[in-house]
């Protein structure tokens, strides 16, 4: 009799842990899991637009900062002297001008009282080397405004608020033109990169539900919702030769191993506790099971 309950209790347990195994078996089938992702951020890289020595460094590594706040400052000086220089232009430049103009008016009023008096030639002359004057007078103008403005790149500023990160300019430092020199992350751009398995995403679409645990917050899971799936990867077979035909690998391997593709996750409301930071590790639950009724 003994031997009947142990056979039977043991019978039980097992059938308990298939229908367990069963269970978390369809519970992935509907719920695709995924170990294979991190938090991602758009990174602005901040280039100066002109060349000189930094003398102001108004930031430190790993510093969070505001839209518009001052990140560094370019000596400005010989920028200076050439908007000063292109302002003397543009003053000889207007002073021919107005050369121009009297004489052209002149002429012309010579010529209306008393037809005849100065040639049709040399009115047309006048009449060309005034507009040529204007012309040469609108270019000293944008050489101004060009040197105005790169005064005004010297004193350079945060686009979005974000956080500086690996911070390697120093003061004195000197800086390129359309060099980046800072990396700043937009605070308002994070988002999960998950990886699921080719054979994961059928019945996965863009509004699907998702829960997101970040490994250095195992306890404060996170709700989120796809954005979209990513359409291609980089295959790693297909190649051209010189001839523009398709190289093709003569092996194959008989076990293929599911590609992975790439899901953007947007983040629901985040908890107070928590701080993320780009390359992070996360595992992704995606709930679509509603999307198979």
């Amino acid at each position: 009799m003994n031997l009947i309950r142990r056979i039977s209790f043991t019978a039980v347990l097992v059938l308990l842990a298939i229908a367990a195994i069963v269970w978390k078996y369809q519970q992935y089938l509907m719920n695709p899991w995924t170990r294979d992702a991190q938090v991602q951020a758009q990174v602005i890289t901040i280039a100066p637009r002109v060349t000189g020595p930094i003398v102001a460094l108004n930031i430190s590594d790993n510093e969070e900062v505001a839209a518009g706040q001052s990140l560094f400052d370019i000596d400005s000086s010989t920028y200076k002297v050439a908007l000063a220089q292109d302002q003397a232009s543009l003053a000889q430049a207007k002073v021919a001008v107005s050369e121009a103009s009297e004489q052209f008016q002149r002429s012309f009023s010579m010529n209306r009282a008393d037809p005849g008096a100065v040639s049709k030639l040399r009115i047309i002359s006048l009449q060309n080397n005034l507009s040529s004057a204007k012309a040469a007078e609108q270019q000293a103008q944008a050489k101004v405004d060009q040197a105005q403005l790169n005064i005004n790149f010297t004193h350079v500023k945060a686009p979005v608020s974000g956080y500086i990160t690996n911070l390697k300019v120093q003061l004195g430092a000197q800086v390129v033109a359309n060099k980046p020199v800072v990396a700043l992350i937009d605070k308002k751009t994070f988002w999960i990169q998950a990886f699921f398995k080719e054979t994961d995403i059928q019945h996965m679409h863009a509004g699907s539900h998702a829960v997101v645990t970040l490994m250095g917050y195992p306890n404060s899971p996170i709700t989120g919702t796809v954005t979209s799936i990513g359409f291609g990867i980089n295959p790693e077979n297909p190649t051209n030769n010189s001839n523009l035909l398709q190289n093709v690998n003569p092996t194959f391997e008989w076990i293929r191993l599911a590609q992975r593709l790439p899901v953007r996750i947007h983040l629901d409301a985040l908890p107070k506790n928590i701080v993320l930071r780009v390359g992070t590790s996360a595992s992704v639950i995606i709930e679509q099971h509603e999307s198979q009724q």
